[in-house]
């Protein structure tokens, strides 16, 4: 056996029984994150807008069920439960159901987001729509902050727990203004970094951990739309970006929390802006197709699209 698959059947041992919430785990990210936990074999419950009855303003087909059923297919049990986060009420319902299912909760992921709609590249912020910005800020912040709000009473009960907060991008690179995508954006992303390392410090003291991750260059399903590929042939992306080659899938960044999540000594990360690309050199996991793209390295390493070394 590799020494990755049994990376893997060691992560599915000490997973089993884990309980998460990927708050925000219909597509993208959070969905490769709610099937990776899954298949380390933790009960996962999947939140989202998008059931197959109702869409989200994103008009998006994925939903928060075929997350559900990835995740109980990969070995774990998946629980797709519809919420909006933006409404307290509702997440602290999601979070009651939880403590009375199985009271406690070992693993909180925060990765709503569902503001791509929302945001114009290349203008300034007086050329921008304020009713979009203020839309994105408050699906890409306050989301957040309501969801650990409600759930962290919860998480802190046993010593153990982990918080990871999604955003894109590291601190390292974010501490540079995004110009590219303009202030809302800029801000929501730095925002999330600033959330972890708040909640780092205040749940330290009851023995758990909180961290900010990052994807590299996610091939999400609206992503592989863009290029007109798919997962099978996204190498054919790259005619059109030949960055496109150092994307990952959304399984990168799954096993990266899954992980964080199996990990005894995941404490060493409290408070850390991480990367699923820095992650695989040290936990040892590869995407999908058996490699390790490290984005944000390249990214930060100025090199053209000659991609050796960062794959």
């Amino acid at each position: 056996m590799s020494g990755f698959r049994a990376s893997i059947v060691l992560m599915s041992r000490e997973l089993k029984g884990t309980i998460a919430l990927v708050a925000g785990g219909t597509r993208g990210a959070g969905r490769g994150i709610a099937a990776e936990l899954g298949a380390a074999g933790a009960t996962v419950y999947v939140t989202g807008r998008t059931t197959r009855s109702n869409r989200s303003e994103m008009g998006r087909p994925e939903t928060i069920e075929e997350t559900a059923e990835r995740v109980t297919a990969a070995g774990g049990e998946g629980i797709a439960v519809q919420v909006d986060h933006l409404d307290p009420a509702q997440v602290t319902a999601l979070v009651r159901r939880i403590e009375d299912a199985h009271g406690r909760l070992d693993v909180l992921v925060n990765d709503v987001w569902g503001a791509d709609h929302l945001f114009e590249f290349g203008k300034p912020l007086w050329e921008q729509s304020l009713q979009d910005g203020l839309r994105l800020l408050r699906l890409a912040i306050d989301t957040h902050a309501i969801t650990s709000h409600c759930a962290l009473p919860l998480l802190i009960r046993e010593p153990g727990g982990l918080v990871v907060e999604m955003t894109d991008g590291t601190a390292e690179y974010n501490a540079h203004y995004r110009e590219e995508v303009g202030f809302f954006y800029d801000l929501a992303k730095s925002a999330v970094i600033r959330m972890a390392l708040a909640q780092s410090v205040e749940i330290a003291p009851h023995g758990a951990t909180a961290v900010a991750l990052t994807p590299g260059w996610l091939r999400s399903e609206a992503m592989l739309e863009h290029f007109g590929v798919t997962e099978e042939n996204w190498r054919d992306g790259t005619a059109k970006e030949p960055g496109f080659g150092i994307s990952e899938s959304p399984v990168f960044v799954g096993r990266a929390v899954a992980a964080l999540a199996a990990d005894p000594d995941r404490a060493r990360w409290n408070g850390a802006s991480l990367s699923s690309g820095g992650l695989a050199q040290v936990y040892g996991f590869t995407d999908a197709d058996g490699s390790r793209p490290d984005c944000w390295r390249y990214i930060t390493d100025g090199r053209p699209a000659d991609l050796t070394g960062y794959r």
